[in-house]
């Protein structure tokens, strides 16, 4: 199973109350498949995993799982701190029909390399799901090594790599690696074309919540070779990439699609957009309306 083209980190919409809004989080899904994406991912970082209850983490999945009907993969984020309930949480995504397991590195932990080699072989052997690996030190405090993940991706189970880190340096190490059998994927949206021009085969997205029929479209365009066309779209999206980094993943991007009439609000510590940022919001809003099909 290689993984390619664009992928969403999708969130996770709530209501006015504060619970899981599963009929906004029906029409985003619906959504993201007209629009053509590739895949989706349950549960991550971006779906804030950790605000979620297993019984809330278990619906959203199987309703996704059931939507999609076979359509894309569906992905769950299953990442833990510590590794035997890294496994659990993967069994428990299978029991609810995901495909595979996106799994960060152990947060606030900070392992060892060795001990990150030793982490994923467990979870690729106990956990009954494929594995992505994901590196994300800006959030965990842990940052995997291209050596740590040339060593993993010679397991059979193991299927590929979300790399958050965006220097080219990285990447050069990185590329090497991409195989058949093992897909690497951009996780920072304002490097990902250079990243799939330098040999990754896809990127999983938190600004394809909002705009992914161009994020599709980008992707399609360098499938095809078609680099300057691909790189002028991906200008249009500085200034969202820009607005989506103003304050931590989600609050801005759901500001958005609040905006666009999916989901109200964030689950604490996490607070809605400052003030400051409304204008802002307001005018990346416009432009996801004037690029994307309506969310209806």
């Amino acid at each position: 199973m290689q993984l390619s083209g664009s992928l969403t980190a999708l969130i996770t919409p709530f209501d006015a109350m504060g619970a899981v809004d599963f009929a906004a989080w029906q029409r985003l899904v619906e959504w993201q498949m007209q629009s053509g994406i590739d895949g989706i991912i349950v549960a991550g970082s971006t779906g804030e995993a950790a605000a979620l209850s297993d019984d809330e983490y278990c619906e959203l999945i199987g309703t996704a799982v059931k939507h999609v009907a076979g359509r894309i993969p569906v992905l769950a984020g299953t990442g833990q701190s510590n590794t035997a309930k890294t496994v659990e949480q993967t069994r428990l995504a299978k029991s609810c029909g995901a495909d595979i397991a996106l799994v960060v590195t152990p947060p606030y932990v900070r392992p060892t390399q060795a001990g990150l080699i030793e982490h994923y072989q467990m979870v690729a052997d106990q956990g009954g799901l494929p594995v992505v690996l994901y590196n994300v030190p800006g959030r965990t405090g842990c940052d995997m090594q291209p050596e740590t993940v040339a060593a993993l991706c010679k397991h059979p189970n193991i299927i590929g790599l979300k790399e958050a880190r965006g220097d080219e340096e990285r990447w050069d190490a990185l590329y090497p690696l991409s195989s058949a059998h093992f897909s690497l994927l951009s996780g920072d949206d304002p490097t990902f074309v250079r990243a799939i021009q330098g040999g990754a085969t896809g990127v999983i997205s938190v600004a394809s919540n909002v705009v992914p029929g161009t994020f599709s479209k980008i992707c399609r365009l360098l499938q095809a070779g078609e680099i300057e066309q691909a790189i002028i779209l991906n200008r249009q999206l500085q200034d969202l990439y820009d607005f989506l980094g103003c304050e931590p993943n989600p609050i801005p991007v759901k500001a958005i699609l609040t905006r666009l009439g999916c989901g109200v609000g964030l689950r604490l510590p996490l607070l809605p957009l400052s003030v400051m940022h409304s204008e802002q919001a307001k005018s990346m809003t416009a432009l996801c309306k004037a690029l994307e099909l309506p969310l209806d």
